[in-house]
């Protein structure tokens, strides 16, 4: 996906405050979801997040536009990883960020996690 750096996210330093690029990856893995009819519903089962992380390699900084390339691994039982890297457009290649998360399916009702759907583990799953 990509996205404009706008002047609000940045900080004091004058570059993207760190806590943005956990934004950034949160609208990759969002527009993901919706894109795969993954629609949580808090009465029944969906996805959610039990760890994240993210490693800033160069800054971002207004104007920009940045190109986020979001990607999934192999699952688990219950889980499977997000990651992605964030580069400036105008610069192809040069990775300023990469982060992912851990996602977790939940019955959110029980609070427990459950056995990823057959579906899911179809769309997740690398050859």
């Amino acid at each position: 996906m990509r996205f404009a750096v706008r002047w609000g996210e940045m900080d004091a330093m004058g570059h993207v405050n760190n806590t943005v690029y956990f934004r950034y990856l949160e609208n990759a893995r969002i527009a993901w979801m919706e894109a795969i009819g993954c629609h949580p519903d808090p009465r029944g089962e969906g996805l959610v997040i039990v760890n994240a992380f993210c490693n800033f390699y160069r800054q971002l900084e207004f104007p920009a536009e940045v190109l986020l390339k979001l990607y999934v691994s192999d699952p688990g039982r219950t889980t499977f990883d997000t990651w992605g890297t964030m580069e400036r457009v105008d610069q192809p290649g040069e990775i300023c960020a990469a982060g992912g998360a851990t996602m977790i399916w939940v019955d959110f009702p029980q609070q427990k996690a459950k056995t990823l759907p057959d579906w899911m583990r179809a769309l997740v799953t690398m050859d």
